[in-house]
């Protein structure tokens, strides 16, 4: 088939999905020849768009000459010289060079002027089998695990993030694709005043990511920041692979960490959620839905019928959770009526609280040095001698879900029976992780989340976790901005003592002030 375009191999390229063969390890099958009327080689934006579309080879006819007959007979002229250009391997030309911008850049191979005979000398499916052979090699080589997506990080800064909060973000992002068990390949910013309604960065920026996905191999590209249907539709059109947000990646994590009944429930019914206005777009059998001309048949059909399959198991879910809620809410209200006060331990993810509830009470709650390690609300009693009477305390200690920056909305509405913990628990403890470098801006995540319960939650005693992994001066800038903060190490038992001591006071307080 020929495909005749007017314009600069940029402007002409075809779209990422209609090429006929996509993929690192593969060359496009397509030859692009285009003429020039001016005597010089192919510019970088050329064979930039060669890359993008891993075309097979771009040859560029420079043509002179170039007039109409007087009789308007047609253009007359000759082919002055030619060049040709094509993809290289990795170990000919350093084919993921880094340049200025940090960016890799594919590197290419641009022949010298030749003349048309040498051009019709070349054999390309010779040059062809040889490039794919060195491409397949490479990436085989690169699959360590072809279960693993490979991921490629897109970040925007605006003028709403520090340029610390913004890095902080970017970070966080890593291990919650690292958590999900993708591979993070490299990330890429852009710094805008406002984002783009169609594309979130710039048209520059998103060839620039679709030019690195398609030289690093990635097959998957994740934004710092949610996106719209529309968003992600224009996005994956141009880059030519799939295009997720960070809500989807927290919900993939769920998915996976979810081991109670309650808690699968609560996952699907958030990513049901989430995926019900996303279904136009996804896929080719169901991106019919809309008006006019070609939009109409079983496109839409399938489409309605998948709506409304997902609204109907929403609906079921929803009930379920209703129930689960109920349920909850009994158990709450028996351990109330017996007055065994209640702790519920909330913080930032991965702050240690399954740690801390496994050193407080032998309990054997799962614990890893990962975001979201655990799930599912866990409930052990404490119990505290009092030192100077010899009686007992008893308390308690519910290990609820980690909370996160920016927590999605869907799952803070799919998770309210598990939050509910919070907000009918007598008190809190706030774990910070003091060794993090962010943890004053997790403290205030925190503190937003329970300020948006429906419940206002008991009293709170902040803990500040991991003191055996932080500096001096670390730990004298907590001192101070908390002075009445309890400082402990869950791993290496250090001030559980003192923790219990406070964990008394504190629920003394609660009790005396319903």
């Amino acid at each position: 088939m020929i495909r005749v375009g007017v314009g600069t191999p940029r402007q002409t390229q075809i779209p990422p999905l209609e090429l006929p063969r996509y993929g690192a390890e593969r060359l496009s099958g397509i030859r692009c020849i285009a003429t020039h009327l001016k005597p010089e080689p192919p510019n970088e934006a050329a064979l930039t768009a060669m890359a993008m579309q891993r075309l097979d080879a771009l040859v560029v006819l420079n043509i002179t000459g170039t007039g109409f007959t007087r009789r308007g007979g047609g253009a007359t002229g000759y082919v002055k010289e030619a060049y040709l250009a094509h993809l290289t391997p990795q170990e000919s030309q350093a084919l993921l060079a880094v340049g200025s911008s940090g960016v890799p850049s594919p590197r290419w191979s641009l022949s010298s002027p030749l003349s048309l005979d040498e051009l019709t000398q070349q054999d390309f499916l010779d040059l062809v089998e040889n490039l794919e052979a060195e491409f397949q090699r490479e990436f085989v080589a690169q699959q360590v695990d072809i279960d693993h997506d490979r991921v490629l990080i897109v970040g925007v800064m605006t003028d709403e993030k520090s340029h610390l909060e913004f890095h902080d973000t970017l970070a966080e992002l890593a291990r919650l694709v690292d958590t999900a068990g993708g591979d993070v390949l490299q990330t890429v910013q852009q710094k805008r005043s406002r984002i783009h309604p169609q594309t979130v960065v710039g048209e520059g920026k998103v060839q620039e990511v679709a030019l690195t996905a398609q030289t690093l191999g990635a097959t998957l590209v994740v934004f710092d920041r949610d996106l719209s249907p529309a968003q992600v539709r224009n996005l994956e059109a141009q880059i030519g692979v799939r295009v997720v947000d960070r809500t989807e990646v927290i919900l993939d994590i769920f998915a996976q960490r979810a081991q109670s009944r309650a808690g699968k429930l609560q996952v699907e019914l958030a990513q049901l959620e989430y995926m019900l206005p996303r279904l136009t777009g996804r896929g080719q059998a169901m991106s019919r839905l809309g008006g006019g001309i070609g939009t109409r048949g079983p496109g839409e059909t399938k489409l309605e019928t998948e709506r409304r399959a997902i609204q109907r198991r929403i609906s079921r879910l929803q009930q379920e959770v209703n129930q689960l809620q109920a349920h909850r809410s009994r158990l709450r209200q028996r351990r109330q009526h017996r007055e065994v006060p209640s702790v519920a331990l909330v913080g930032y993810t991965n702050a240690g609280k399954s740690t801390l509830l496994n050193a407080l009470t032998n309990a054997e709650v799962y614990t890893a040095d990962q975001l979201f390690a655990t799930l599912d609300p866990t409930t052990r009693r404490l119990v505290i001698p009092h030192a100077e009477t010899g009686e007992t305390q008893e308390i308690l200690v519910t290990d609820t879900v980690g909370f996160i920056h920016e927590l999605p909305a869907p799952l803070m509405d799919a998770f309210r029976a598990t939050l509910e913990e919070v907000t009918e628990a007598d008190a809190l403890l706030h774990l910070v992780d003091l060794s993090h470098p962010a943890w004053l801006s997790h403290i205030r995540s925190v503190r937003e989340i329970l300020a948006q319960m429906p419940v206002t939650p008991g009293p709170a005693l902040v803990a500040f976790n991991k003191i055996d992994r932080v500096s001096s001066e670390t730990l004298a800038l907590a001192r101070e901005e908390f002075p009445l903060a309890v400082f402990i190490s869950a791993s290496q038992r250090l001030g559980l003592e003192t923790l219990r001591h406070r964990l008394t006071q504190l629920i003394q307080y609660a009790v005396d002030s319903r």
